[in-house]
C-alpha cells in the first residue's frame, strides 16, 4: 500500500477510559463534559488537554469526537491518552470508518472494552501524508462550520426582528385568539412494522429522530421509508413540503420544515399554515413562546403536547397585513438559511465520498 503501513491500533492510539462525573457534579464551567455521543454539560475541570478525540465507550459506542480545546472525558466514553506522535485529526477522520460494534462486549447495554479495540488491525500513512489528508477534510468541515455560523446569526436576525414587530410593539386593537384561529393541525402514525408491505418504499415517512438529530431546520430526507401500501394507513397521508413541523413528545419543541413531500408518525403536531398567516410567523411564533408550549405537555412516561392542547395556546393576532409586510422581509432570511443548509448537504455528500476513499489509500489527494 505504498507508505501505508500496518499497526495495531493499540500502536498508533492510546485508548483510555474516561471519569465519573455524575449530572449533579457538573458546575456549569466552561470546560464540556465529553459523553459517548457528545458534550452532555459543563465542568470546571478538565481530565484531558485538547487536542483529543473520544469514543463511545457505553450506549452510544464507538462515536468518534474531536475536542479543540481541554474537556472532561467522562467514564461513558474512551478518550486518546497517547497519540504516538499520530495526526490528531487524521485520526479523528480514520475512526470514523472503523465499525467498532463487532468490539461489542455488552449484552442489555453496548459497551467496548480498549484492550479488544487495541488489537485491530488497521493501516496508516507517514505522519506528513497524514496531515495532507487531514488538511483536505478539515476545509470542507470548515466550511461547514462557517455555513452553520451564518445560519445561526441570521436565524437570531428573524428572532429579533419577530421581538420588534409582535411583541416589542403590540398594539391594543390586537385581538385575543388562540393557535386555531391562525393555523391547523395534523398527526400522524406508524404503519405496523410487522408488515414488511408497509415499509421500505419510496415515500418519506418521519419520526422526530430525524429533526432531533437534524443540524438545521429544514429537513431533505428521512431515515426510512415507506410504501403506498403503508401511507394509506396513515389518516393524514402525504403532507406537502413546505409543512412546518414540530415534536410533539420526546421531547416536545423541535421544529423544522419539510422540503419533500412526507407522512408523519405520531410523535409531531403537523402544522399548516391554511388561515392567512405565513409559516414563517408561525415558526417565529413558536420559538418566541416555546416556553408555553412546554408547559401545555404533559405525561408520566415522557412529556407530550395533544395537538388539542396546542390549538388552544392564546395569542394576540396582528393583522394579516401586518404579518403579510413582515414575512416579506423575514423571507429572503429563512430562504438564504435553506440554500446554506444545501450546499452544506452538498459538501457533507462530497466529504462522504471521499473519506473512506482516502483513508483507505484508493485515491491520492493529487488526484481530488
Amino acid at each position: 500500500m505504498g507508505e501505508w503501513k500496518e499497526y495495531k491500533l493499540g500502536e498508533v492510539l492510546t485508548f483510555q477510559r474516561g471519569y465519573d462525573l455524575p449530572k449533579s457534579e457538573m458546575n456549569g464551567g466552561d470546560i464540556p463534559v465529553a459523553g459517548s455521543n457528545g458534550v452532555i454539560g459543563y465542568h470546571d475541570q478538565y481530565t484531558t488537554k485538547g487536542p483529543g478525540i473520544t469514543i463511545g465507550r457505553s450506549g452510544n459506542i464507538g462515536v468518534p469526537k474531536f475536542y479543540k480545546d481541554n474537556f472532561w472525558a467522562h467514564n461513558t466514553t474512551l478518550y486518546v491518552k497517547d497519540f504516538h506522535g499520530n495526526d490528531e485529526k487524521f485520526m479523528y477522520y480514520f475512526l470514523q470508518l472503523v465499525d467498532f460494534t463487532q468490539f461489542n462486549s455488552g449484552s442489555a447495554v453496548p459497551s467496548l472494552n480498549r484492550n479488544h479495540i487495541h488489537e485491530l488491525n488497521i493501516f496508516i500513512p507517514s505522519l506528513k501524508e497524514q496531515k495532507r489528508i487531514a488538511s483536505i477534510l478539515n476545509s470542507l468541515d470548515d466550511k461547514i462550520d462557517l455555513l452553520l455560523q451564518e445560519n445561526k446569526t441570521l436565524e437570531a436576525m428573524a428572532e429579533t426582528l419577530f421581538r420588534k414587530w409582535f411583541i416589542e410593539e403590540i398594539q391594543e386593537y390586537w385581538k385575543e385568539g388562540t393557535l386555531d384561529d391562525i393555523l391547523s393541525v395534523k398527526g400522524g402514525t406508524t404503519p405496523s412494522t410487522k408488515e414488511p408491505k408497509y415499509w421500505d418504499g419510496s415515500i418519506p415517512w418521519t419520526s422526530p429522530k430525524d429533526v432531533t438529530t437534524l443540524n438545521g431546520i429544514y429537513l431533505f430526507d428521512t431515515e426510512r421509508k415507506i410504501t403506498q401500501e403503508g401511507l394509506k394507513q396513515i389518516s393524514s397521508g402525504l403532507l406537502p413540503a413546505g409543512t412546518l413541523l414540530m415534536s410533539s413528545r420526546a421531547p416536545v419543541g423541535v421544529l423544522a420544515y419539510a422540503e419533500v413531500p412526507l407522512a408523519i408518525n405520531q410523535g409531531y403536531i403537523a402544522i399548516i399554515d391554511d388561515k392567512g398567516y405565513a409559516k414563517e410567523f408561525i415558526y417565529l411564533w413558536l420559538k418566541a413562546n416555546m416556553d408555553i408550549v412546554h408547559s401545555y405537555a404533559n405525561g408520566s412516561t415522557f412529556m407530550e403536547i395533544s395537538k388539542s392542547a396546542f390549538k388552544s395556546l392564546s395569542l394576540l393576532i396582528p393583522p394579516k397585513q401586518i404579518v403579510a409586510e413582515f414575512c416579506k422581509i423575514v423571507k429572503p432570511i429563512f430562504n438564504k438559511i435553506k440554500i446554506n443548509e444545501l450546499q452544506i448537504r452538498t459538501i457533507n455528500k462530497t466529504k462522504d465520498r471521499i473519506l473512506p476513499k482516502l483513508m483507505s489509500n484508493e485515491i491520492k489527494i493529487d488526484e481530488l
